[in-house]
């Protein structure tokens, strides 16, 4: 194993942790905190709990809630805006995966200014960003602590990676609670994200035996509890398990980072503004079916994750398995087949297929994809599908 780096913001899990939101911003130099979050978690309640424990700490406020799923470019560019004009000195998101992708954002480009299509790609930001304090209310985007961004360009109508170790959040608050509010098939799509996100980075290129474990121990506590958290909202046991698994994965891939089913769905998110969780859970068997011959000893792996029985099976049976683990938990999840998309014209699967192999997240994918592999696995998953 080469040199490899391991980074991680502080973190404070566990239920009730919330409240220590006040005294994270405030040990960190704040003074007047700019809160991103969505509509949606605003009705739940987080929002105004969180502005609850910032007041307790006598900080002033400026609170931005225009973000839709698969934030894009343009409002982005509005709650810079409105950072600026508030003149906030740190940030804070409260949401999902999107809320917290345009938090990032927002950080980005309040200190380094620019448009946020400037920093697409790999280590591009070259000045600090402020203080930043993330708060997960899903369990899977990891976006809490990871050195990812992800933000639509509307323009090409595909998602920018921006990949930066000064993304990564100075403390993350994960608080299972959050999650007794999401619905179940929002549960399920975000629980399949999660496992995504483990098995990608446990297969990367850029895997060590320092992300490996938290993969492993995603998988684990996915295939355990993704399924109870989908069937009860108040299932605390479940929740905390879940929230554990998708920060363990969070970790897993902003270090490892992902692959060939992430540089496929920001493709077809940026073009359709489809939910990434359910994309991912869609194309997550198809690419590890592609992905099976080069590395069958870590499928073996995923599937004693899983629970799988691998000791009188062949090597390549035992691969096998974990495939079939992912189909089962996604059949149980009601997650269809293939997506529901018709029409989509050959030329449109080609130009996302020559997009996605350049996506940053294709260069860790551990089997090479030419832009006709892409296009096979497209066209695999684009149908009428189960619902």
């Amino acid at each position: 194993m080469g040199v490899s780096k391991f980074m991680a913001p502080e973190i404070i899990f566990g239920f009730n942790s919330l409240e220590q939101i006040g005294e994270s911003v405030l040990r960190l130099g704040a003074k007047k905190v700019f809160i991103v979050s969505d509509p949606g978690v605003v009705s739940a309640g987080w929002v105004e709990e969180a502005i609850h424990y910032l007041r307790q700490c006598k900080l002033d406020y400026c609170l931005w809630t225009n973000v839709t799923s698969n934030p894009k470019d343009y409002e982005v560019a509005a709650g810079v805006a409105e950072y600026m004009e508030c003149g906030c000195n740190a940030v804070v998101g409260i949401g999902g995966g999107s809320a917290i992708d345009a938090a990032k954002s927002v950080a980005l480009l309040g200190s380094n200014g620019g448009s946020i299509r400037q920093y697409e790609g790999v280590d591009l930001v070259h000045r600090p960003l402020p203080p930043m304090v993330m708060v997960p209310t899903t369990a899977g985007s990891g976006s809490e602590v990871s050195q990812f961004s992800i933000v639509v360009d509307t323009e090409r109508k595909v998602k920018m990676t921006i990949v930066s170790k000064s993304l990564i959040p100075d403390i993350a608050i994960v608080d299972p609670r959050t999650l007794m509010t999401k619905d179940r098939k929002l549960t399920a799509h975000t629980g399949m994200d999660a496992l995504t996100h483990a098995i990608e980075s446990y297969i990367s290129l850029a895997s060590t035996p320092l992300t490996e474990g938290y993969s492993l121990q995603a998988i684990r506590l996915i295939s355990e509890f993704l399924r109870p958290s989908v069937a009860s909202q108040h299932n605390r046991e479940a929740k905390e398990a879940m929230a554990m698994a998708s920060l363990q994965a969070g970790i897993a891939f902003s270090n490892a980072i992902l692959g060939a089913v992430h540089a496929m769905s920001h493709q077809l998110g940026g073009l359709l503004d489809l939910p990434h969780g359910e994309v991912n859970a869609i194309l997550l068997p198809h690419v590890m079916e592609f992905n099976l011959i080069s590395t069958p000893e870590k499928y073996k792996k995923i599937a004693c994750a899983f629970g799988e029985n691998v000791n009188s099976t062949s090597p390549a049976d035992a691969a096998k398995l974990a495939i079939k683990a992912v189909k089962s938990l996604a059949d149980d999840l009601g997650i269809p087949h293939s997506l529901p998309i018709r029409n989509l014209e050959e030329d449109t699967i080609s130009l996302l297929s020559q997009n996605a192999v350049q996506d940053a997240c294709m260069i860790t994918n551990p089997r090479d994809l030419s832009a006709e592999d892409v296009k096979m696995l497209f066209q695999k998953v684009l149908g009428s599908g189960r619902q």
